[in-house]
């Protein structure tokens, strides 16, 4: 089935717009910031369905911003029913309306010309394989200058490439970037309008849903696109909505053929009906969009899978010559195997059987083992392998041996993705651990393995924003002596006395208090739920501690203890405020003891002198 890559018109009209034109689109909020969704009525703008105008006739240089992106937005539209010759000639004038973008060097034009210039390569059957440098540099482009849109569209046109060669897992990782991207995308960018940015996000998540629908995640595919419409309900031109209803009703006949091969019949029967009304209603818009199309010709007979959607709806002798038709018709080949079904579903109704056969035969001989929809190709499988079955005709043993044989292809695809999707989350996971022990690294002191002054301050904020009414009480620590250790003995003997004191601190408190290193001698607790009296009594217990260590281990510094509970809408750099000033308060009077600052007035009270407190000697 082929995929309409509808070029979107991106921000509001420009005067001069002439009914009948061709669509024009704009890059940004400045020159280019005026286009509609037809061409303005510049010289050389021509009707839908002729043959293109040489650009270079006239003078690029004259043209509008608003009037190059029309141009290639025009020339997307003629790619898709195109002949080989004449796509290599459409892909050599949109590579000149690139050239003349990036001359003026407005980032969002050129990244719009980058798209439709590797978009008609990807269309073409005979330039698919050249489409990465533009792709690649599309990517780069819209990482520079922070194009959130159009860089997710350059990672869902690199998933259809990587579908049209083969590797399926590796398109679904490029299809799982843009859809991330456009999860949850910036409001505005660049200048665009609302009108603009609804339009550019429709883009992307078309080209996101063309790669799912290839291969075969309709349900995810029926999210996307249907996101895709809501995007530009209320903006949409007639361009717009005959690609999105196309693309619907091509994906709507995907998946009911594959509700039937799993025996969910009335499920598929929806599916078609669904698609033929949409079928009907794209009459109206079609007949005013971009596409190439015949004057005065309906849809219906124009386009395979519209004709498609409504003979699987109701198989009958009446669409029988229609889709003779369009079969005799040159096609994107990817239409094939839906009409080649249809119109033997058709021939079946009136009794055909051995027609409907040979032409299924005939585009089964034609159809490539690599062919960038496998569910389509599985399904003009089954279909053959039916028809042999039930009626008798050819070698049905072959034909259902064919049928097992391209379930068996597809059993081991999926067999590679499952290895290959092992193989990415394992090394996800194994740069999660990495990235965890970076992050962990990042929060610790590595001298004394405690929480440092960051991460204490990401825990202290989070306690100063709780909800909570549960007390926090918080002591900021000096040790007393301690440059004397550093300036008499060695620094060597200074990073031992703080191992030593934390390892301390650690070990005489609780396991849910959190004690960190602040910086120098300076270290902080945290006491969850402890209110100043017990608070008070866990920190003697640590100024006691530290006092009975061993000489040779702690070299006689002692501890000087500030402190405070934190306020009610107190910030934490205020609370550390307070307990600075207690412990200050602490040294003055001698160190090695605790003093208390009290909410009710901020009297700071010390313990007394002579050594650390007692449980019975404190006040609070």
């Amino acid at each position: 089935m082929c995929p309409l890559d509808g070029e979107e018109s991106k921000v509001a009209a420009e005067p001069g717009a002439a009914p009948g034109g061709a669509a024009a689109t704009c890059g940004t909020g400045s020159a280019a910031a005026a286009a509609s969704t037809r061409v303005a009525a510049d010289p050389g703008a021509h009707a839908v369905g002729t043959t293109p105008q040489d650009p270079a006739d006239p003078a690029l240089g004259d043209k509008s911003d608003a009037w190059l992106l029309g141009r290639a937005r025009e020339l997307i539209a003629l790619v898709q029913r195109s002949e080989k010759h004449e796509q290599q000639d459409i892909i050599t004038r949109l590579d000149e309306l690139l050239h003349e973008t990036q001359r003026r060097g407005e980032p969002l034009l050129v990244a719009q010309m980058l798209r439709a210039a590797a978009l008609s390569r990807l269309i073409s059957a005979s330039a698919q394989d050249h489409a990465a440098r533009q792709l690649d540099e599309m990517l780069a482009h819209t990482r520079r200058h922070g194009a959130t849109l159009l860089r997710a569209d350059a990672h869902a046109l690199r998933g259809r490439r990587l579908v049209l060669a083969g590797h399926e897992d590796a398109a679904l990782t490029e299809i799982a970037r843009a859809l991330a991207l456009l999860d949850d995308p910036p409001s505005q960018e660049l200048g665009l309008g609302r009108r603009a940015w609804d339009r550019l996000l429709s883009t992307a998540l078309n080209d996101c849903w063309i790669v799912l629908n290839q291969l075969g995640v309709y349900e995810v595919a029926e999210e996307v696109i249907t996101r895709a419409h809501q995007a530009v309900r209320d903006s949409a031109g007639p361009h717009e909505i005959t690609m999105l209803l196309m693309n619907r009703v091509k994906m709507l006949l995907g998946w009911g053929l594959r509700l039937e091969r799993i025996g969910r019949s009335d499920e598929a029967g929806e599916r078609f009906r669904t698609a033929a009304s949409m079928a009907i209603a794209v009459e109206a818009p079609f007949a005013e969009s971009l596409f190439p199309r015949k004057a005065g010709v309906a849809a219906v007979d124009q386009v395979a899978s519209l004709a498609s959607a409504l003979a699987l709806a109701a198989p009958s002798d009446a669409h029988i010559d229609r889709l003779r038709s369009l079969r005799a018709t040159p096609l994107y080949p990817y239409d094939n195997p839906l009409l080649a079904i249809a119109l033997a579903r058709c021939l079946e109704s009136v009794g055909e059987h051995e027609e409907a056969f040979r032409l299924l035969m005939e585009d089964r001989h034609h159809i490539p083992e690599e062919y960038p929809q496998p569910s389509m190709r599985i399904g003009l499988i089954h279909e053959l392998a039916r028809f042999a079955d039930r009626y008798d005709l050819g070698d049905p043993r072959a034909q259902l041996a064919d049928y097992a044989g391209a379930l068996e292809a597809e059993l081991w695809s999926m067999r590679e993705s499952q290895s290959a999707a092992l193989d990415t989350r394992r090394e996800h996971e194994r740069l999660s651990a990495a990235h965890g022990a970076v992050t962990q690294q990042a929060l610790q002191d590595p001298l004394t393995g405690l929480p440092n002054r960051r991460a204490l301050d990401e825990r202290l904020r989070g306690f100063a924003t709780s909800a909570s009414s549960d007390p926090l009480a918080v002591a900021l620590i000096d040790l007393d002596g301690f440059k004397g250790v550093n300036d008499q003995r060695s620094h060597a003997d200074g990073d031992d006395v703080l191992r030593v004191v934390a390892s301390t601190l650690r070990d005489s408190l609780r396991g849910d208090d959190i004690v960190a290193r602040y910086g120098g001698d300076e270290f902080i607790t945290l006491l969850p739920g402890a209110t100043l009296s017990a608070a008070h009594q866990a920190m003697n217990r640590a100024v006691t501690a530290v006092d009975e260590l061993p000489r040779h281990l702690s070299h006689g510094v002692t501890l000087s203890v500030g402190l405070v509970t934190l306020r009610a809408g107190e910030r934490g750099e205020e609370v550390l405020s307070r307990a600075d000033a207690a412990m200050y308060q602490a040294k003055r009077g001698g160190g090695n003891q605790i003093a208390s600052c009290h909410e009710a007035d901020d009297e700071t009270e010390t313990a007394p002198e002579g050594g650390p407190t007692s449980d019975a000697g404190q006040r609070t």
